[in-house]
């Protein structure tokens, strides 16, 4: 195969699977900034450069393109087949999202990391949070976390992946910081209760939307299911930014 060809082949590969756009992963990381602790907020700032948690969030999908990071790819998703739980489906020998978030919060809570590690690490659990909250990056098995199944988005070719990475998210024409205000704001009392949710939890919770997220019709999809589920994908941005602020206010705080 020409080698042109199967570069672009390897990129398109690369590009299936992501977790929330953009938009979605830098609302995440602003909401998190909102919720950090003084001493969090003053050692993240050191680790990072002065890099916003929001900027920060999009890292680990621009790495995507650096082979040296291909070892990375599974550690974005993972297969839970309906029926079953986290500790009865069978593992990738690569890793898993709940596998890496584990590992990478004890990695950095060691701190026996040299700084650019604990720099990667952090990028890397700031993005693995908010994609462990887009439900279909905690998959049923068969077809590739929605990849596979093919939707027209009003008239644009898509897939059910993209609708929720993406599609519902950036048609409402805001910039992250518009979403993330828009979000509202949660009651002490909900803070506390969703920051002592485990990593398996949120991935349960992935799990328990299944329903709504495959309920495409003919798969001409468009205002009524995004009338319908915008507000799921909404919600569960902000449940990632405070959690994503609990966990680096247990590291450092």
């Amino acid at each position: 195969m020409n080698r042109l060809l199967l570069s672009a082949l390897l990129t398109t590969i690369s590009f299936l699977s992501f977790g929330w756009g953009a938009t979605g992963h830098r609302a995440t990381g602003y909401i998190a900034d909102k919720y950090l602790s003084k001493k969090a907020k003053k050692a993240i700032e050191r680790i990072l450069n002065g890099q916003s948690l929001a900027i920060a969030s999009t890292w680990m999908d621009e790495i995507r393109s650096d082979s040296t990071y291909n070892y990375t790819a599974d550690w974005h998703w993972v297969t839970i087949p309906d029926g079953m739980t986290y500790e009865q489906a069978e593992k990738n020998p690569k890793g898993d999202i709940i596998e890496s978030i584990e590992r990478i919060v004890a990695e950095l809570k060691s701190k026996k990391l040299t700084p650019q590690q604990e720099t990667e690490r952090l990028k890397w659990l700031i993005h693995l949070v908010g994609d462990i909250h887009q439900p279909l990056h905690v998959g049923r098995g068969d077809d590739r976390g929605g990849n596979d199944i093919k939707i027209m988005w009003f008239r644009a070719d898509s897939n059910l992946h993209r609708v929720w990475d993406s599609d519902m998210i950036d048609d409402t024409r805001l910039s992250y910081t518009e979403l993330a205000e828009s979000l509202g704001k949660p009651s002490v009392n909900q803070v506390q209760a969703w920051q002592r949710n485990s990593v398996r939890d949120w991935a349960n919770e992935s799990m328990s939307y299944r329903k709504q997220v495959y309920d495409y019709g003919n798969a001409r999809l468009g205002y009524q299911y995004s009338y319908k589920y915008l507000d799921t994908a909404k919600a569960r941005l902000l449940q990632a930014g405070v959690r994503l602020a609990g966990l680096l206010n247990e590291i450092y705080g």
